[in-house]
């Protein structure tokens, strides 16, 4: 179970960072009709507009393409730590 579990967060991280490093700059289809259509006017900056992964890359990585790789993975490996602290947490402490 725990070679199952190294292998697949290896292959979760590979594939982060390489699909991340792809990934379109284009908007989304719902940023797309909001520009189209002005929907978007009254759009408002989010409060974490400026944390380090904001828009999908890391800050102080001026590649847009390796700051989204790097974004992909630190956003990887914060969610395994959170959902393997959270199941720690929560365990069983029975056995």
């Amino acid at each position: 179970m725990k070679r199952l579990l190294i292998v697949g967060g290896l292959v979760a991280l590979v594939l982060a960072a390489v699909l991340s490093y792809y990934a379109s700059s284009q908007p989304d289809g719902l940023n797309k009709v909001a520009e189209d259509y002005g929907i978007g006017a009254n759009e408002q900056q989010s409060a974490a507009a400026e944390s380090p992964l904001a828009d999908y890359t890391f800050t102080g990585i001026s590649d847009q393409r390796w700051g989204g790789a790097t974004a992909g993975v630190v956003g990887v490996a914060v969610t395994a730590a959170l959902g393997f602290g959270l199941f720690y947490l929560i365990r069983d402490r029975r056995h």
